[in-house]
C-alpha cells in the first residue's frame, strides 16, 4: 500500500470568520488574508481552525479597561475601526496565535494566518489596526508551560511593535527583537531598551542590509538561549508594499525563514502587516524557509 505523507511540516491556523469584517478603503482588508489562504491552499498546505480566546487569556496581558472598551465598542481610533462584533473577531485572532503556540510546543512549527493583527496593542491601548496583542498573549501563556522558561520574540514587521515592547519591557524571561523602518508609525523603537532590542532601518534599506542586521539580531537571540521562538510576521517590508519603503524581495523572506529555523528551536509565527499584491508569495517563501 502506498502512503502519501505531506511534505509540509508547517501547520497553518486559519478561520474564514476573520474575513467577515471590513472598513472600505482600509489597507488591513480581508482580501489580503484571503489571497494568502488561497495561494497556500493551492500549494497543498493544511489548515486548522482556531477558537476564540477566553477573557482570562486577554487578562494575561491587557487591562480590564481596554478589554471592556473593545467589548462595548466604546473606543475611537483613526486607524483601528470600531466595527460590530470586533470583540469576537479580535478574540478569534488571539485564539489563532494561541493554537499556533500550542502546536509549536508539540514540536511542530505553526503559522497563524488570522486578522486583525496585534503588535501595536499595549497593556491599556489599541491602535495601528490592532485591538489585542495576539503574540504577547500567546507568549504569556506559553511561559506557564513547565518546559518553557525563556522566549524570544522576533518582530519582522516593517513597523515597530510598540505594544509588544510596552507589555514585555523589563521582563527578563522575554527578549523582544524588532527590525523596522525608522521614523514612521508609531514613531517608537529608535533605540534599544533593556530586554527590547531595536534595529531601526532607513527608508530604502536593501535586502542585503536587512539580512546582515537580522544575523546580528539572531546572534543576540542565540545567546539568550530561548526555549521557544515567536515571530511577529509582517510583510510590509516588501519592496513594492504601498505602506512602507524598505527593499525586500520575495526570496528574501525565504532567507529570513531559514535564518530563524537555524536557531533550532520550536517556532510559531503570527501574521501582522503586509499589503502588497505579492503578499501571498512573500508568505509562502517565509514558510518554505522555516521548513528548512
Amino acid at each position: 500500500m502506498n502512503v502519501i505523507v505531506s511534505v509540509f511540516k508547517m501547520k497553518i491556523i486559519y478561520s474564514p470568520k476573520c474575513l467577515e469584517y471590513e472598513k472600505l478603503g482600509h489597507p488591513e482588508s480581508p482580501t489580503r488574508v484571503y489571497a494568502v489562504h488561497d495561494y497556500l491552499k493551492q500549494k497543498g498546505y493544511i489548515f486548522e481552525e482556531p477558537k476564540q480566546c477566553t477573557i482570562a487569556d486577554l487578562l494575561l496581558v491587557h487591562s480590564k479597561n481596554l478589554i471592556n472598551h473593545v467589548k462595548n465598542n466604546s473606543f475611537e481610533d483613526a486607524d483601528t475601526p470600531n466595527l460590530p462584533k470586533m470583540f469576537d473577531y479580535a478574540r478569534l485572532s488571539v485564539g489563532g496565535a494561541l493554537l499556533a503556540m500550542e502546536t509549536a510546543l508539540k514540536k511542530q512549527n505553526a503559522f497563524s494566518l488570522m486578522r486583525p493583527p496585534g503588535h501595536h496593542a499595549g497593556k491599556d491601548f489599541l491602535g495601528g489596526f490592532c485591538y489585542f496583542n495576539n503574540i504577547a498573549i500567546a507568549v504569556k501563556k506559553a511561559l506557564k508551560a513547565k518546559n518553557v522558561k525563556r522566549i524570544a520574540i522576533i518582530d519582522i514587521d516593517g513597523h515597530h511593535g510598540n505594544g509588544t515592547q510596552n507589555i514585555f519591557h523589563g521582563q527578563n524571561n522575554v527578549l523582544y527583537v524588532s527590525l523596522h523602518q525608522v521614523g514612521v508609525f508609531p514613531m517608537t523603537g529608535f533605540t534599544s531598551e533593556n530586554n527590547c532590542l531595536n534595529y531601526p532601518l532607513g527608508s530604502g534599506s536593501s535586502d542585503i542590509e536587512y539580512i546582515q542586521t537580522l544575523k546580528l539580531a539572531l546572534e543576540r537571540i542565540r545567546n539568550f538561549s530561548a526555549d521557544l521562538i515567536a515571530v511577529s510576521a509582517g510583510f510590509d517590508t516588501y519592496k513594492e508594499d504601498p505602506v512602507l519603503g524598505l527593499g525586500l524581495y520575495t526570496n528574501t523572506y525565504c532567507e529570513i525563514g531559514k535564518l530563524i529555523a537555524g536557531l533550532d528551536k520550536p517556532v510559531f509565527a503570527v501574521l501582522e502587516g503586509g499589503y502588497s499584491k505579492d503578499m501571498p508569495e512573500c508568505v509562502y517563501e517565509f514558510l518554505k524557509g522555516l521548513e528548512k
